[in-house]
């Protein structure tokens, strides 16, 4: 007997799914290189060790500038903050993971960016955040897609535990994006 066609029509992947590959990829970037369980790749096996920190670096800006995105649409919605926390809080610990260090932008968006960089590095753009919470969750997903997208393509050029990490925050990012949008409807 043939089964019968599912009653709705699927417009993405489900939930469970996204959840479920998010915190598959979580649970891998604990795990060993599976060269000898150090976790130290081979001299000539990939990016330098400068590259990677360059990867490095550049993750936990770039998770530091969407926390300041969480931030600047928490200072305007604060009615989003319930939603929104929990995500925020990923977000940091995606930064203190990379290395990076919190930047406090949440009274004054605009003043608090350029007062918080570090020396040598040009301030931050002030974060616009749409008067519409609606829009506003659409912007932050939009972020989260794009970062998500942005540090997938980077894993081609990051050997074994960096590229595993990098991976488990793309993720993340991707369940950020689906929550954020879904949550919506």
């Amino acid at each position: 007997m043939p089964f019968p066609p599912p009653v709705r029509t699927l417009s993405g992947p489900r939930r469970r799914t996204l959840l479920a590959s998010a915190a598959g990829a979580a649970l891998m970037a604990g795990c060993s290189s599976g060269e000898g369980g150090s976790g130290k790749e081979k001299p000539g096996a990939g990016p330098s060790a400068s590259a990677q920190e360059r990867a490095r670096a550049r993750a936990a800006s770039d998770s530091a500038g969407l926390l300041e995105r969480y931030d600047a649409v928490l200072a305007v919605h604060p009615a989003l903050t319930a939603r929104l926390a929990p995500l925020r809080a990923e977000v940091a610990r995606h930064v203190a993971a990379f290395g990076g260090a919190e930047r406090r932008t949440r009274t004054s968006p605009s003043a608090s960016a350029s007062a918080s960089a570090s020396p040598g590095v040009p301030p931050a753009p002030a974060v616009v955040v749409p008067a519409n919470a609606k829009d506003a969750l659409a912007d932050l997903a939009g972020a989260e897609r794009a970062l998500s997208d942005l540090r997938v393509a980077a894993l081609v050029d990051l050997p074994g535990e960096p590229a595993r990490l990098l991976a488990s925050v793309a993720a993340s990012g991707a369940a950020h994006a689906y929550l954020l949008t879904e949550g919506a409807r």
